[in-house]
């Protein structure tokens, strides 16, 4: 790890901090300690201790203190899902997300969905923001309206063309609300669904479920859209067949009528107008194919899709991932003049929308709602999939040392823990330590997982 080649181009405060670690008598520990973390940015440091007494005897059976710790500390990953703050814990993150869709789409028992599920209607929708004004983009073949054919990586993409006549309070506002517009189209869909299959909404909800899972994006342009899985099930769920009549065409046509009934008003404040939010009429729906048959949308390719925004947020646009506590500010972290202009918008907007939080999400241009979320009957969450890559740990861990399952009938033990924090982050050449195990581990990974989809197709093939 700490060879000549990889150390090229250090500043000379990291390179120093490197040399100190490598020659320390803790650093088999940091680096084993880093590596637990999966190559965490910002771990976080824990001291105590823990004890495992058998009930009956009182006998010590294992016994951990971070007294034995270089530094005392014991450092756990920090577990925050921004590829901005930490690539290592947002890869698990992704890595959660995607087999939290997956599950609802594939089916996976062990995570609370049929295999059966595959038969199920269910379509990836996107739903977009309207226009505040005409920007750069990239229209097919043909230029820009500007003249210019941009480039894929243009910078000057999703900038307005006009920034002056751009409604950037429209912009904002529209993104602080999105999560209300998305409420909205959730409970006008299935009044469409009872609408289109002929029956009153009672009888609809007694025969069907609408069922979804969706991440947001934010586009160039600095306004949220959505992605969205959504499934008809039976009324119990996904372990029940949905009725006949609930057909991808139905769903597909309820919601793109939800979509156009959704409103959203914003009451008139000094010198803003009265607006009423709707979403863009950019509105996908695509089915979703259990195999690939030459479809572009197949479940791998959807779960991959949704998993790969689920770590991304504001920052994609050229803004920052922390808050902003005034305008001065944006000019010192160097922000673009189109995020930074929104972000103006927010700040301003504040005093005339007090309720709408503007200014604690202006970093986020506006938008305060989650990234990722799902109905409860979807498929598994990301907190029973946590808890199961824990539990796996544990379970190494107690063979390692010896200890009983404590789910044994038999076992009779005790454990007994006392954590306190006591800081988080690195020192310059733990950083560049812990950046080179997560890339290591990453490329480690990444190599398995093609090695196993070789082997997957080669059995196809049989």
């Amino acid at each position: 790890m700490t060879n000549a080649a990889t150390m090229a181009g250090l500043d000379p405060a990291t390179l120093a901090d490197v040399l100190r670690l490598a020659g320390s008598t803790g650093f088999d520990r940091i680096q084993d300690q880093i590596r637990r973390t999966g190559g965490c940015s910002d771990p976080i440091h824990l001291m105590g201790s823990t004890v495992t007494r058998d009930a009956a005897t009182g006998h010590v059976l294992h016994a951990y203190s971070t007294d034995t710790e270089p530094g005392g500390r014991l450092r756990i990953a920090c577990g925050n899902r921004r590829a901005s703050r930490c690539p290592a814990c947002a890869w698990t993150y992704a890595g959660d997300t995607y087999h939290l869709i997956r599950a609802g789409l594939v089916g996976d028992p062990a995570k609370g969905t049929p295999e059966t599920i595959r038969d199920h209607p269910r379509v990836f929708t996107t739903l977009t923001a309207p226009s505040f004004g005409p920007v750069h983009n990239r229209p097919g073949d043909r230029p820009c309206r500007c003249g210019v054919r941009h480039g894929e990586d243009a910078p000057e993409l999703g900038t307005p063309l006009d920034p002056d006549a751009y409604d950037y309070a429209g912009a904002v506002l529209w993104n602080n609300h999105a999560s209300e517009l998305w409420r909205y189209f959730t409970i006008y869909l299935r009044r469409e669904i009872a609408k289109r299959a002929g029956l009153t909404q009672k009888d609809a909800r007694e025969q069907s479920c609408v069922a979804f899972g969706k991440v947001a994006e934010y586009q160039r342009r600095g306004a949220v859209h959505f992605h969205a899985v959504i499934r008809f099930d039976g009324p119990a769920g996904p372990d029940d067949p949905p009725p006949a009549w609930a057909t991808v065409d139905l769903l597909t046509d309820a919601i793109q009528a939800a979509a156009a009934r959704v409103e959203v008003d914003v009451p008139a404040a000094e010198d803003q107008p009265a607006r009423v939010l709707r979403w863009g009429t950019q509105l996908d729906v695509r089915t979703i194919r259990a195999f690939g048959d030459g479809e572009e949308i197949t479940e791998q390719a959807v779960a991959s899709y949704v998993a790969k925004y689920a770590t991304k947020a504001a920052e994609t646009t050229g803004t920052v991932d922390r808050r902003i506590g005034n305008k001065e500010a944006l000019a010192l972290l160097g922000v673009p003049d189109h995020p930074a202009r929104l972000i103006t918008a927010c700040l301003d907007l504040h005093a005339l929308y007090p309720d709408r939080k503007l200014r604690d999400w202006a970093h986020m241009l506006g938008f305060r709602g989650h990234f990722s979320t799902k109905s409860r009957r979807y498929s598994t969450t990301l907190g029973a999939l946590r808890q199961v890559r824990a539990d796996y740990r544990a379970a190494q861990q107690r063979a390692a040392l010896g200890l009983p399952d404590p789910d044994d009938e038999e076992a009779t033990t005790l454990t007994l823990a006392h954590w306190t924090y006591a800081g988080h982050g690195h020192t310059p050449g733990e950083s560049w330590l812990a950046a080179n195990i997560r890339r290591d581990l990453q490329a480690s990974r990444e190599l398995a997982r093609e090695a196993l989809t070789d082997m997957r197709s080669e059995g196809e093939d049989w």
